[in-house]
């Protein structure tokens, strides 16, 4: 089973960036945790901090891959792009938060991807991850 992990912007600053908000652990730390706990999966990931790569790499994996977890950060509130490109194609896309959006301020509440994703997974931390894995298993 393929399955890519796609965070968007600034979740390359995990481990650094508001570690209150978002824990002191890097991604790449944890995707390694990831890859040994589901050694059976062949698990990618990709971190764009532009849009438009996003959407690029949505394209590009998303007629072939048996999943997509998707955390668009700021732009899961403002990309009516991503929200398209996730109807678009034919892989399932589980969106993922690492807070709970809506504990946070009001223009979170609200995402452009939801409509067209298998699932929600939010303010978990970075289990969230694991769970979105486990939703594909």
């Amino acid at each position: 089973m393929k399955i890519i992990i796609i965070n968007g912007p600034n979740l390359n600053l995990l481990g650094k960036r508001e570690p209150e908000v978002y824990g002191s652990t890097t991604f790449d730390s944890y995707f390694a945790e990831l890859q040994s706990k589901f050694s059976e999966l062949q698990l990618e990931y990709y971190q764009s901090n532009i849009e438009g790569e996003l959407i690029d790499k949505i394209q590009e994996v998303g007629f072939s891959y048996d999943g997509i977890i998707l955390n668009a950060a700021a732009y899961t509130h403002t990309s009516v792009g991503l929200g398209d490109v996730v109807k678009a194609i034919n892989t399932p896309v589980v969106e993922v938060h690492i807070s709970n959006t809506h504990k946070r301020e009001d223009f979170r509440h609200v995402s452009y991807i939801s409509s067209g994703a298998k699932g929600v997974i939010l303010g978990f931390g970075l289990k969230s991850y694991e769970l979105a894995i486990r939703s594909f298993l």
